[in-house]
C-alpha cells in the first residue's frame, strides 16, 4: 500500500475510532443483583458510569471494535515514514500528509453546494466562520477535501485539516490555532467539531479571536443540533451555515452517476451509494442497516447535543426521557411512527380504491362464476388478515407512551435536522380548513421502513395461502403504490425547495385532487398538476385537472391557470392540450430556478 492510501485508511480508521467507546466494563453484585459499569478514565481521573443491562453487549462489542482499530492504526502508522512537523496537540495535517489526503477524491464530482464554500474561502468575507453540517454520509468530509484542492498552491502551503476527536478539548485546539496563525497559516478545516465536549459553549472562539483575525475557519461536524444551538448564542450572526442533508435528484444522478426515479426512490439520501463516484455501500440496502442509520445518525446526534449544550439545560420536556435512559429509544419511535403512518395509509387506501380486495359487490356480480366467487373469497380473507394487522399495529404504536409534548418537540429537532420538511394540504370549498403532509427528506430512509412493513403485513397466513402468483401480485403492488406516493412527495418537495418565491401546495377537493398546485402570489396566476407513477399516457390521468368544476373553484382561489401537466415516468410530450412532462428530466430542470 503506498504512502496516499496509508494516510487516507488511517484518517478513515480514526474518523470511526472517533465515534466508539473507549475504556471497559466492570460488573459488580450488590446483594445479589448485578449491575454493569462504563469505566473510563479522563484527566487521569477513572470514571464509572451505570449501564443498563440491554446495552451491554452492544457496549463490548463498540469497545473491542476500538480496541482492534487501534491495533491496526498504530500498525498503519509505522509504515509511515517520520517528517518534520510541528509540536501539535492535535491530528493536524499540513503539507504532504494533507495532500495525500486529499488526492483521493481528486475525481470526484462536486455538489452544488460546494459555490457557498469557494465564495467563504476565496471572496473577501472577514469575521465570520464557514459551518459545514449535516446528516452522516451526506459529503461534509469529501466537500472540504474538494475545496482545498482548488487552493492555489501557495495558498495550498497555508491550508491545514484538523481531524477533531472525543478526546480532544477547546483548549488543546485553540493551541493548535495559535501556532498554526504563528506560522503563516491561514486556511484551517476541523472536521467533526462537535465531537469536542465544550464546543457549543466555547464556539465564540473560533469567529472572535481567529475569524476576526484573518483566518477562514471551516467547522465540519454531524451534530446539527449542536450547530445549530452555537448560531443562537455563541456565534450569533459570525457565521455562515451550509446544511448538507437534503440531496437532490439531481446531484444524485449528476454526482453519483446514479439514474432513475425508482433507484433515488429506494436509496436517495446519502452521498453512500455505490455508483460512478462514490464507491460506498448505501446505508438504506437492508432495514437492518436503516435503523442502525437512525440511531446513529438521528437519535444520538439529538441526545449528543442537548446533553453538551447548557449542561443539559436545554432538554426541556425531554429531560425524564433521557435520565431514564430512554430518549434514543423514543426518538427512534418517532421516526418509525411517521414511516409507519406514511404506508398504513398507503396500504389502506389501496385495498380501498383498487382490485386487490374486494367488496360484496363483486362478488354478487360473479355469483354465476364458482371461480371467480372462490378466487374474490381468497382474496377477501388476505384483505381482512392484512388489515387485521395493520390494527395490531396500531395497537403497538398506541401502546407506547409517547406524549403529544415529546412528539412535538422531537419533530422540532427533526426539522432542525433537515430530516423532515412539511408542505401544505388546502381544501376547496372549504378555505378555513389546512393541514400538513410530512415528507422525510431522505427516500431511501422511509422506503427501507415501508418496505419491511409491507413484508411484515403479508405474513399472515392467509396470504401465505395463495398461490406464489397472487402473492407476488399483491406485494409488487403495495410497492408500486409505495412508490408512486413517495414519487409525489418527492416533486412536491423539490419543487417547493426549488421555487421559494411560489406557493406549492397540494389541494383536496370533496372528490378528488391536485397533486400539486404552483400558484405565483405576484401574478395572481397558478399552474396544477397531476403526478403518476406511470409511463403510459391515458385520459384518466388528467381527469382532475380538467374538471370545470375544480378548475372554476381553483381560479377564484388562486388565480388564472396557465398550465395543466402530468408529471410520470414516460415521455416528454402532449395530450389533448395537456403537458406530458418526464420525472426525471422536471426535476433536473428545476436547477435553473434556485
Amino acid at each position: 500500500m503506498d504512502n496516499e492510501k496509508i494516510i487516507e485508511h488511517i484518517a478513515e480508521i480514526e474518523r470511526e475510532i472517533a465515534v466508539l467507546p473507549a475504556g471497559g466494563v466492570s460488573k459488580k453484585n450488590v446483594h445479589g443483583n448485578i449491575y454493569y459499569y462504563h469505566r473510563i478514565t479522563q484527566n487521569g481521573k477513572r470514571i464509572e458510569k451505570y449501564v443498563k443491562a440491554d446495552e451491554v453487549d452492544e457496549l463490548i462489542s463498540n469497545i473491542e471494535k476500538r480496541k482492534k482499530l487501534e491495533k491496526e492504526l498504530k500498525k498503519l502508522k509505522q509504515c509511515m515514514p517520520k517528517e518534520k512537523n510541528l509540536d501539535f496537540k492535535t491530528k493536524v495535517l499540513v503539507g504532504d500528509r494533507l495532500k495525500s489526503l486529499i488526492s483521493i477524491i481528486r475525481n470526484y464530482k462536486k455538489r452544488e453546494c460546494i459555490q457557498m464554500l469557494r465564495d467563504y474561502i476565496f471572496k473577501d468575507i472577514a469575521d465570520k466562520v464557514f459551518i459545514l453540517y449535516g446528516l452522516r454520509r451526506t459529503g461534509k468530509t469529501t466537500l472540504i477535501r474538494q475545496i482545498i484542492l482548488e487552493l492555489s498552491e501557495s495558498d495550498f502551503n497555508k491550508a491545514a485539516f484538523i481531524q477533531i476527536t472525543s478526546k480532544d478539548s477547546l483548549s488543546d485546539i485553540d493551541e493548535d490555532l495559535r501556532l498554526l496563525e504563528k506560522n503563516g497559516y491561514k486556511y484551517v478545516f476541523l472536521d467533526e467539531v462537535t465531537l469536542m465536549e465544550d464546543f457549543i459553549e466555547g464556539a465564540s472562539l473560533f469567529s472572535d479571536i481567529y475569524a476576526s483575525s484573518g483566518m477562514k475557519i471551516v467547522l465540519s461536524g454531524t451534530d446539527s443540533l449542536g450547530f445549530a444551538f452555537s448560531k443562537e448564542e455563541q456565534l450569533y450572526d459570525r457565521c455562515i451555515m451550509l446544511h448538507t442533508t437534503f440531496i437532490p435528484y439531481r446531484e444524485f444522478e449528476n454526482v453519483l452517476g446514479i439514474y432513475g426515479i425508482d433507484e433515488y426512490i429506494r436509496y436517495g439520501g446519502t452521498m453512500s451509494l455505490g455508483g460512478i463516484n462514490y464507491n460506498a455501500s448505501t446505508p438504506f440496502s437492508n432495514i437492518k442497516d436503516t435503523e442502525e442509520y437512525i440511531n446513529t445518525s438521528i437519535a444520538k446526534n439529538i441526545q449528543h447535543s442537548l446533553k453538551m449544550y447548557q449542561y443539559g439545560g436545554h432538554f426541556r420536556q425531554l429531560l425524564d426521557l433521557y435520565e431514564k435512559g430512554e430518549l434514543t429509544n423514543v426518538i427512534n419511535r418517532v421516526v418509525e411512527d411517521m414511516n409507519h403512518r406514511f404506508t398504513k395509509n398507503v396500504v389502506e387506501s389501496t385495498f380501498k380504491s383498487h382490485d386487490i380486495g374486494v367488496t360484496a359487490n363483486n362478488l354478487l356480480r360473479d355469483r354465476v362464476d364458482p371461480i371467480n366467487i372462490r378466487k374474490h373469497m381468497e382474496l377477501d380473507k388476505v384483505t381482512l388478515g392484512i388489515k387485521n394487522m395493520l390494527d395490531i399495529l396500531n395497537k403497538e404504536e398506541q401502546s407506547i407512551d409517547i406524549s403529544d409534548v415529546h412528539m412535538t418537540q422531537i419533530k422540532e429537532y427533526l426539522a432542525i435536522l433537515d430530516l423532515i420538511k412539511e408542505i401544505d394540504l388546502e381544501y376547496l370549498p372549504e378555505v378555513n380548513q389546512k393541514s400538513k403532509i410530512v415528507v422525510v427528506t431522505q427516500p431511501g430512509l422511509r422506503y427501507a421502513q415501508a418496505e419491511a412493513i409491507v413484508e411484515n403485513l403479508l405474513l399472515d397466513e392467509k396470504f401465505q395461502e395463495l398461490d406464489i402468483q397472487k402473492r407476488t401480485h399483491i406485494l409488487e403492488r403495495l410497492l408500486s403504490e409505495i412508490r408512486g406516493r413517495m414519487m409525489e412527495d418527492i416533486v412536491l418537495l423539490e419543487t417547493k425547495l426549488a421555487k421559494k418565491d411560489k406557493h406549492v401546495f397540494k389541494l383536496q377537493f370533496p372528490i378528488g385532487e391536485f397533486d400539486m398546485v404552483v400558484q405565483d402570489p405576484k401574478t395572481l396566476s397558478c399552474e396544477i398538476y397531476e403526478i403518476k407513477y406511470s409511463n403510459q399516457r391515458a385520459r384518466e390521468q388528467y381527469r382532475h385537472i380538467n374538471d370545470e368544476e375544480k378548475c372554476a373553484m381553483t381560479i377564484h382561489r388562486y388565480g388564472n391557470i396557465t398550465g395543466r401537466y402530468v408529471i410520470y415516468r414516460g415521455e416528454n410530450t402532449e395530450m389533448d392540450s395537456i403537458q406530458y412532462l418526464n420525472v426525471e428530466d422536471y426535476l433536473k430542470s428545476l436547477e435553473k430556478t434556485r
